[in-house]
């Protein structure tokens, strides 16, 4: 290669470090499955460009090279997204069919045989069988159609068919379905009669085949056990103890709120859980994503408050990169940090009547591919502090989505759906200081809608308020029991 090409591919390389997704307003991913698909070939083609920039003779230069390389997705990242796309399947009940499809326009999302067969492995490794078989059907129609068109397929298509019908059998096997099991063995024998192993496992299903009922696999079971997916479905009912209401409210005649009162509206009555609208302007919003995006941490070390800053990758790409795309990512942000935060902060504790002086961290979160917060309680024991524990839950939603990202509470069967620029605020303890059991609650996955603005998806900032300086906001009840 001579130094004109070192120096064209370096110049390709800078401009693609340069292209953010904020210079491209009309470029929204608000599908997993896109998200998923752009991950892939950010690895693929990057590395191509690394293979061909790393002929430049500048030791310096070789060093950035390996750095921009570490911060992309590798292959755990790929797999984790994976994971987060069958964990939408599972939540949802979604075909591949269905995920390969865009909802709102019906516009298909075209995957191809590598992709697919990635999304069946990662399926089967996290022992989700019937999804993996799924997956290894489409694999096995793309290959058919392949032979259809090109007669004079290489010989791997051979190879992949067999370790497709391995898939396949294995995958029938494990869920439950042995007739299925037993074709796609006999399959495999028939392609290559010299597999000991698929003869083997033939005989050993052909022996069990009399006493067995199989699992419907091809028919995605629609009823579910966990109560928190179906309500993330809009499938459980709930039944309510009184009427709610809404109002306009001063909140005890708060002098910032004369002249623009609150507008109060009751999702639930018991726990009585609250939402607030318009309570966040789209300026405010953005100032918060802004402020978020360089210091990200995961859960996995929720106290920190300001992480090191996370790969570049979301930069470029507007993808987020974070040890599980089933986790959402978060950063907290202090009221010193900037005037939006103690702004906000302010408010919040004008529209709920709450002190704030003992409150956590504002927290910022952005959930990944299939990322959701399984049911937990926000406080217990665990999280005793001497500002006492998180009395009150407040989320403010960032952005407004079309199918998913609910917040749910199984225990009374309520589902709250985000609204941009509304936050919702329940009380976590009961007046006598014990634990609520009926706000367990849980953060439903996102499937369509999630707005991927400039950088990063930002779903929700949640403000968690302390028993420290409540004694006379939020009095104690005469009775034990409430």
């Amino acid at each position: 290669y001579t130094r004109f090409d070192v120096c064209t591919c370096y110049s390709v390389l800078l401009d693609l470090k340069l292209l953010k997704v904020s210079q491209r307003k009309d470029l929204e991913i608000n599908n997993p499955l896109a998200a998923y698909k752009l991950m892939k070939r950010v690895r693929a083609e990057w590395a191509t460009i690394f293979k061909y920039t790393k002929l430049s003779p500048s030791q310096v230069y070789q060093k950035l090279l390996e750095e921009d390389l570490q911060q992309l997705p590798d292959q755990d990242d790929l797999d984790e997204a994976a994971h987060g796309i069958i964990k939408l399947q599972e939540t949802y009940k979604l075909y591949p069919q269905n995920i390969t499809t865009d909802p709102l326009t019906g516009r298909p999302l075209h995957l191809d045989l590598g992709q697919s067969f990635h999304l069946g492995q990662v399926a089967y490794t996290k022992r989700s069988y019937q999804h993996a078989f799924l997956w290894f059907l489409q694999c096995l129609s793309k290959i058919k159609k392949g032979e259809e068109e090109d007669e004079d397929m290489d010989e791997d298509a051979d190879l992949i068919k067999a370790t497709v019908f391995n898939y396949l059998s294995l995958s029938a096997f494990k869920f439950g379905n042995l007739p299925f099991a037993i074709h796609f063995s006999q399959q495999l024998v028939n392609l290559d009669p010299s597999n000991l192993e698929a003869r083997l496992d033939l005989a050993i299903y052909k022996s069990k085949r009399s006493a067995h009922t199989p699992n419907p696999i091809l028919t995605l079971n629609q009823t579910s056990s966990s109560t928190h997916e179906a309500l993330c479905r809009g499938e459980a009912k709930s039944r309510r103890k009184r009427q709610l209401t809404c109002r306009y409210s001063t909140v005890g005649g708060n002098p910032r709120l004369m002249y623009a009162p609150v507008k109060e509206e009751e999702e639930w009555d018991e726990p009585l859980i609250i939402r607030y609208h318009n309570i966040i302007s789209d300026e405010e919003i953005e100032l918060l994503k802004n402020l978020s995006r360089p210091w990200v941490s995961t859960p996995l070390n929720p106290k920190a408050n300001i992480a090191k800053p996370k790969s570049n990758l979301q930069h470029y790409t507007g993808l987020t990169v974070h040890l599980s795309m089933l986790r959402p990512l978060i950063s907290m942000l202090s009221e010193e940090y900037d005037p939006v935060v103690s702004r906000v902060t302010q408010r919040l504790s004008d529209i709920t009547g709450m002190d704030m002086e003992s409150a956590d961290f504002l927290e910022v979160l952005n959930y990944g591919i299939g990322g959701e917060f399984l049911p937990h309680y926000d406080t217990g024991e665990y999280d005793r502090t001497p500002e006492g524990q998180r009395i009150a839950t407040i989320i403010i939603y960032l952005t407004s989505v079309s199918i998913g990202g609910a917040t749910v509470f199984p225990n009374v069967g309520v589902s709250l759906k985000p609204q941009k620029g509304s936050a919702v605020m329940w009380y976590n303890l009961l007046r006598n200081g014990q634990l609520d059991k009926q706000t367990l609650h849980a953060g439903c996955p996102v499937f369509q809608g999630s707005k991927w603005s400039k950088y990063l998806t930002f779903n929700i900032a949640t403000k968690w308020v302390r028993e420290q300086g409540q004694e006379f906001r939020r009095r104690c009840a005469l009775s034990k029991t409430e």
